[in-house]
């Protein structure tokens, strides 16, 4: 299991409204393009007291008219502890992954060390794992703005007082059922009929279309702090939902990641999303570079975007049907679009005649198949994403799904 791009692109967001400051001014138009680049180190690299394949991301950044950063090939990344003990990474499709699961021993000290393809050397300074706190998630109807919705709320307690910085990340997954889903589907016969027109033949379709599952991350860093208050304790909404909102249909479910940071990281990622607000673009004040804890071995001046982070995490899924949580509510949301439906007569030469229309729907990605009279005299068809949920989502059930 791969850790999530969220923070990497947060890097690159970083890396591109900097630029813009630095060599912008607000009181002038400008066009976003990149007149000055910096060929910058981009690193996003956490490891965690999970047993598991750990991951290492290594890019570097990229201009404002592309539109994606490019993975750093052929470098060497591995991690040294205070024990002498060396963990392998090796090169993946787009990050660095270990050669075997480990996790972080609390009172160890790790150190992330990369070696670019054209042999220069990065390290990070040693740091150690810190405390656990377990998180839970819970839903909570609650009314926003006079609309109705649930609230996911996050929750911990750490009675030590030990933990104070966290950063929060969710992946939520919501179950869809096309609303006009047929088991069967038309295609245009191999033959004529004998008045020489297309023909039709019904047949099977092949593959789920009915069913289809959709996951999205939350796109954002949201950080919390308990220095200053009484106790250790994190309660607050990481996500509401609208009871009109059409995830809410059938069946959804979120897990929500809390890692817990020392004070440098959490430090180090406030200041990045502060510099990743849009009103940061407009300001006057030139901010500085935002250096985290890696360097250049080579070079201790040049520039290093990202962090290297030995952070405990707790993770919390839950699901819930509509009606786990609104049980008294009258109407389940609506679909995801509106689904009209339409009926053509199955003749080509008479007045009226839709066989026309029908042979286009058939060859058509923007409508499917859904019903016809006994006699066949009259076919219906809806859009594609109302009888065909892999229109939009995909069909593979998620191996951590419950029905």
């Amino acid at each position: 299991m791969k850790i999530k791009d969220n923070i990497t692109s947060h890097f690159i967001k970083y890396i591109l409204i900097f630029s813009v400051i630095l060599f912008t001014s607000c009181t002038e138009q400008y066009v976003l393009q990149s007149n000055t680049f910096e060929d910058i180190l981009v690193v996003n690299g956490i490891i965690t007291n999970e047993l598991r394949l750990q991951e290492i991301k290594v890019n570097r950044t990229y201009r404002l008219e592309e539109n994606k950063p490019v993975f750093e090939k052929g470098a060497n990344v591995y991690i040294t502890d205070n024990d002498n003990t060396v963990y392998e990474f090796e090169e993946d499709v787009d990050s660095y992954i270990s050669k075997s699961a480990f996790k972080a021993i609390p009172g160890k000290k790790y150190q992330l060390n990369i070696i670019t393809k054209d042999g220069k050397s990065y390290s990070s300074t040693p740091e150690i794992l810190t405390p656990e706190s377990e998180v839970q998630v819970t839903p909570i109807v609650q009314t926003n703005e006079g609309e109705k919705g649930v609230n996911i709320n996050v929750s911990s307690y750490d009675p030590t007082g030990q933990s104070k910085f966290y950063r929060y990340e969710y992946d939520e997954t919501y179950k869809i059922i096309a609303p006009y889903w047929n088991p069967n589907k038309y295609i245009i016969a191999p033959y004529l009929t004998p008045d020489g027109d297309p023909d039709f033949l019904v047949v099977p379709r092949t593959g789920e279309t009915r069913t289809c599952y959709t996951t999205k991350s939350l796109d954002d860093l949201t950080l919390k702090s308990t220095v200053g208050l009484t106790e250790d304790r994190i309660n607050f909404p990481i996500r509401y939902i609208s009871v009109k909102d059409p995830i809410l249909r059938e069946r959804y479910s979120i897990i929500v990641r809390q890692y817990v940071q020392n004070l440098a990281s959490y430090t180090y990622y406030k200041t990045l999303k502060d510099l990743s607000i849009s009103k940061s673009i407009l300001s006057q004040t030139q901010t500085g570079f935002n250096y985290g804890n890696l360097k250049c071995n080579d070079n201790p001046n040049e520039k290093i975007v990202g962090y290297f982070e030995v952070s405990s995490v707790s993770s919390k899924r839950i699901f819930f049907n509509f009606i786990d949580i609104f049980p008294k509510e009258a109407n389940y949301p609506p679909y995801f679009i509106k689904c009209n439906t339409i009926e053509k007569s199955n003749c080509f030469k008479e007045k009226g005649c839709g066989g026309a229309f029908i042979e286009a729907y058939v060859n058509s990605v923007f409508y499917v198949y859904y019903g016809s009279t006994d006699d066949n005299r009259i076919y219906t068809f809806v859009e594609a994403d109302c009888g065909d949920c892999t229109k939009f989502s995909s069909n593979i059930k998620p191996l951590f799904w419950i029905d």
